[in-house]
């Protein structure tokens, strides 16, 4: 058995998931007049993310669970010990990669949030899950709370926040990714210069899509 299929973890990530299927955007009033073009365009944008995931607060927009599963495999197979998330929302990935944490032996989550309700929540999740003690959230806009005090080295890297950020997150850290660090970005075709920096070999990345939601890259050495 892993953490991560056992209780409490197990059964906490089935009741998440299915909270965040019964309260999806797409049955929000919020969202019902407003087309698909505007909200990929709201999604681009570097300066309307905060008023776009402001609206969004009510909602977990968690990764899939093939995501979920795949977060956990990646961090146990490359026995991850420093984690950097971008975009903890209600902390169901955060889970995932926690529970790897907890299977390798131990380690140091960093996540950011800057919905603050949506902070309270993860903490709460984490710490109904055992797994509080591994993690470390900040608050606030991670271009800020991700520019100071990182880890002299990070093994894995999540990128699950204001799509449009995904470049610029990735300078914060970069400097600290160890050769072969693993790099997934949740719906990256909203970010094109993020797919373009991680798809040049020469700016020292190897990208594949792993689905239509992932981008999966390493550092190279």
């Amino acid at each position: 058995m892993t953490t991560l299929s056992s209780a409490p973890v197990a059964p906490l990530l089935a009741r998440l998931f299915a909270e965040a299927d019964a309260n999806s955007p797409a049955q929000s009033p919020t969202f019902a007049g407003v087309t698909s073009e505007e909200r990929g365009r709201m999604m681009r944008s570097k300066t309307d993310y905060r008023d776009f995931y402001a609206q969004l607060s009510d909602f977990a927009l968690p990764v899939s669970r093939e995501v979920g599963g795949l977060l956990y495999m990646l961090a146990r197979a490359t026995h991850a010990r420093s984690i950097v998330e971008f975009g903890t929302s209600f902390g169901l990935s955060t889970l995932h990669l926690a529970a790897a944490l907890r299977d390798n032996g131990g380690g140091r989550l960093i996540t950011s949030e800057f919905e603050p309700g949506k902070l309270a929540t993860a903490k709460a999740n984490l710490a109904e899950g055992g797994l509080v003690d591994l993690v470390e959230f900040r608050e606030g806009d991670a271009l800020e709370t991700l520019a100071v005090d990182l880890p002299e080295t990070i093994d894995l890297v999540l990128l699950d926040g204001a799509k449009a950020l995904y470049s610029d997150i990735l300078d914060r850290v970069e400097s600290r990714l160890r050769p072969g660090a693993i790099l997934i970005a949740d719906n990256a075709d909203y970010c094109p210069d993020y797919l373009e920096r991680v798809g040049n070999i020469a700016n020292g990345y190897m990208s594949m899509p792993f689905s239509d939601e992932v981008e999966l890259s390493i550092r190279l050495g």
